[in-house]
């Protein structure tokens, strides 16, 4: 497989996109999961290179200049996240198809850049409250993050309308089985 496809999982922080995308890895796919740089520093026990290429502001930016990226934004204030070329084609030498989980706007790039070769999904939570009580428990943030992230969440729903499918996260397990069948659509069709 020279290239294989791309498959995008969006959502408001805090949706369950990377519950869902960490259950579709664990099924029998062929798909590989494209690792995101960021500029931002590790939190807990992530690591370089398996949650994230972390990028100090300075490589990020001189790679913007080189072209070295699909996509990329400036998420937060200077904290930049993005999608390497290198890391498409590291998992397209693996015969993989491609599984993102990614901003809103890095996930309609995406889409826009391999139109017929990519499926995009909008994870919806059930509600901006529930969402609100998912950043909470999460216990990761102060509140001047949660607002932030909130405040985010309303911008990006506008966008799920712009996506080939919509997933509303209200029970986990339907909603792992409604992405598994989805996923397998695209593939095998």
């Amino acid at each position: 497989m020279k290239t294989g496809k791309l498959i995008v999982f969006s959502a408001p922080s805090g949706s369950g996109k990377t519950t869902l995308v960490n259950y579709l890895l664990e099924q029998n796919l062929t798909l590989g999961f494209s690792v995101s740089a960021t500029s931002r520093k590790p939190r807990g026990k992530e690591e370089n290179g398996k949650d994230y290429y972390f990028l100090n502001k300075d490589t990020f930016r001189e790679k913007i200049k080189e072209n070295a990226f699909v996509e990329y934004e400036e998420v937060y204030n200077g904290s930049f996240y993005g999608t390497l070329k290198s890391e498409l084609e590291r998992i397209w030498r693996t015969g993989k198809h491609i599984l993102f989980d990614i901003d809103v706007k890095g996930g309609l790039n995406i889409k826009a850049q391999y139109p017929e070769k990519t499926f995009a999904v909008f994870v919806k939570p059930p509600s901006i409250k529930e969402l609100e009580k998912r950043l909470r428990d999460r216990g990761t943030e102060n509140e001047y993050k949660i607002q932030q992230r909130l405040n985010k969440s309303a911008a990006e729903l506008k966008f799920s309308k712009d996506f080939d499918a919509v997933l509303i996260n209200d029970d986990l397990n339907k909603a792992k089985e409604e992405v598994q069948r989805l996923v397998e659509k695209f593939l095998f069709s």
